[in-house]
C-alpha cells in the first residue's frame, strides 16, 4: 500500500474537492469504490461504503501500517480512526468515543468489530495474561450479542436490531482492563407473526439453534430442525443466507463458555428460545363463550421447558388481570386477544432474555477493584453502534423510534463537526461563511482556507 494515493483513486479527502456538490461528492465516492477504495475522509470523519464482499484490508500487516501513525499519514481507513482515538486517549488521558452511523446494511456492525480487533491487536505488548483474557472476553461478547440481537432480513444477513454502546476501560499503560455494554431498544417486533413479507427478519440464534444443535439437544427441547415448522420463523417465506448456521451455533456456545456462562445457564437459554418457538405455533379456538387452546400438547411441552405448572401456562395465555378500583379480576381473552397476548408474551420473554445476557456479560467484563491511587486513572474509549435507518411500506412504532434516533444522532454529529471546524477557523483567522439548509453539512468544505 502506497504512503499516499495517486489521483487515479480520486480525492482521498472530500475537503479537497474543488467544486462541492452532491454530484461531485457521489462521483468521487463512486470512483474510489470502483478502484477498491471503500474509505474516504471528510476531515477527521471517515466515510465507508459497504462492498458486500470480503476484502483483504484488515490483516495483521495492515494493522502494523496504521499503528502509531498520524491520521493523514496513510490512505483513509477505519484503522486510522481507531488509532487516532486510542492515541488521543493515551496522550490526553481523557475519554474518547467513536460514533458509527448509517443506513441498515451500511456495514456498521462489521466496522465496530474491526475497531475492537484493531484495539486488541495494538495493546498489551508485554503479553500480560490478564489483559489477554480481558481482550478475549470483549471480542467474544460481540459474537454473543450479535447472535441474540442481530437478525437476518431480506436486505442484510446480519442486521443489528438493537443499539449498542460499549465502553472499553484502559489502565495507565493503555491496556484494556474491562468494559461495559449498554443496549437500547431491542426491536422485538422482528419475529412477530404479524410482520409483513417485505419486513421479515429472524433473530440469528433462532436459526442457529435449529440448524446447529445436536440431535439430543433437539429432542430435549422438543423442536425440529426445519425452520418452516415454526410460525415465527417462516413468516414471509424463507430468507436465503450464506451464513453457516451450524458453525455459528458452535461459535456462540463456545463464546458463552469463554465469557463465563455456566452449562446450566446455557441450557436455560436454549429452553427459553425453544419455548418462544413453540408459543408461535399455539392456536386458539372458541367453544361457546369459552376460549380454548387447540393444540394442548404444546402447552405440556412449554410447561416442561419452563419448569412450571400447566395450569399457569394456560392461565397466562387465556386470561388477563384487570384492576377496577380496589377490585382485581381475571377476564378471559377472546381468541383474537389470546393471539395478541401470546405474541406479547413471546416478545417480553425474548427481551428479558436478551437484557439478562447483556447483564451477565457486564458482570464478567466490568472493571472491579481498580484502585486509581495505585494503578493510575483508567480511561475509556466508547464505541457506539446504533441500528440502521430503514423505511418500509408499513413501519412499526419501534421502527419509528429507530429512525428518529438515527435522525437525532445525525443532527448531533453534524452540529459537533461544524462547531469544531468553525471554532478552528475563528482561532486561525480563516474567512468562512455560514451555509444554511440541507447543504449545511458541506459548509465546512465551501470555505476559503487561505490564511491571511
Amino acid at each position: 500500500m502506497a504512503e499516499h494515493e495517486s489521483l487515479e483513486y480520486g480525492k482521498a479527502d472530500f475537503v479537497l474537492l474543488d467544486n462541492v456538490s452532491m454530484e461531485e461528492f457521489m462521483a468521487n465516492l463512486k470512483l474510489r469504490f470502483e478502484k477498491g477504495r471503500i474509505y474516504t475522509y471528510i476531515g477527521e470523519v471517515v466515510v465507508s461504503v459497504n462492498p458486500y464482499r470480503a476484502m483483504n484490508v484488515y490483516g495483521r500487516e495492515v494493522v502494523e501500517q496504521y499503528r502509531g501513525r498520524e491520521l493523514y499519514e496513510r490512505p483513509p481507513h477505519l484503522f486510522a480512526i481507531a488509532d487516532a482515538a486510542y492515541k488521543a486517549m493515551k496522550r490526553r488521558n481523557k475519554d474518547t468515543c467513536i460514533v458509527i452511523s448509517g443506513e441498515s446494511g451500511a456495514g456498521k456492525t462489521e466496522a465496530s468489530k474491526y475497531i475492537m480487533q484493531y484495539i486488541a491487536a495494538i495493546t498489551n505488548p508485554n503479553q500480560r495474561a490478564e489483559v489477554e483474557r480481558v481482550k478475549n472476553m470483549l471480542l467474544k461478547s460481540n459474537c454473543v450479542l450479535e447472535a441474540f440481537g442481530n437478525a437476518k432480513t431480506n436486505r442484510n444477513d446480519n442486521s443489528s436490531r438493537f443499539g449498542k454502546y460499549m465502553d472499553i476501560n484502559f489502565d495507565f499503560k493503555g491496556d484494556p482492563i474491562g468494559g461495559h455494554i449498554s443496549n437500547y431498544l431491542l426491536e422485538k417486533v422482528t419475529y412477530r407473526v404479524m410482520v409483513p413479507k417485505h419486513n421479515n427478519c429472524v433473530f440469528l440464534f433462532l436459526h442457529q439453534l435449529l440448524r446447529g444443535a445436536t440431535d439430543s439437544l433437539i429432542r430435549s427441547l422438543h423442536i425440529q430442525k426445519d425452520p418452516t415448522a415454526y410460525n415465527y420463523i417462516k413468516v414471509g417465506g424463507q430468507i436465503k443466507s450464506s451464513i453457516n448456521d451450524a458453525a455459528d451455533f458452535k461459535a456462540v456456545a463456545d463464546a458463552m463458555k469463554v465469557i463465563g456462562f455456566t452449562g446450566d445457564e446455557i441450557q436455560t437459554v436454549y429452553k427459553i428460545l425453544a419455548t418462544i418457538l413453540h408459543l408461535g405455533n399455539l392456536a386458539f379456538g372458541v367453544d361457546g363463550d369459552v376460549t380454548l387452546i387447540e393444540n394442548t400438547k404444546l402447552v405440556s411441552v412449554i410447561r416442561e421447558l419452563l419448569s412450571t405448572k400447566e395450569e399457569k401456562v394456560e392461565k397466562a395465555l387465556l386470561y388477563r388481570t384487570v384492576s377496577t378500583g380496589r377490585d382485581v379480576i381475571e377476564k378471559q381473552h377472546t381468541a383474537q386477544e389470546a393471539g395478541y397476548g401470546r405474541d406479547a408474551l413471546a416478545k417480553a420473554m425474548y427481551e428479558r432474555l436478551f437484557c439478562w445476557i447483556v447483564g451477565r456479560i457486564n458482570d464478567v467484563i466490568e472493571v472491579k477493584n481498580y484502585d486509581a491511587r495505585v494503578h493510575g486513572k483508567n480511561t475509556v474509549i466508547g464505541v457506539l453502534d446504533i441500528y440502521g435507518f430503514e423505511i418500509f411500506q408499513n413501519n412499526s412504532f419501534e421502527q419509528f423510534c429507530i429512525n428518529y434516533c438515527n435522525e437525532k444522532l445525525q443532527q448531533l454529529f453534524i452540529q459537533l463537526v461544524l462547531k469544531q471546524e468553525q471554532e478552528e477557523y475563528q482561532r486561525e483567522g480563516i474567512p468562512w461563511k455560514h451555509v444554511r439548509g440541507s447543504n449545511a453539512a458541506f459548509g465546512i468544505l465551501k470555505t476559503n482556507r487561505t490564511i491571511k
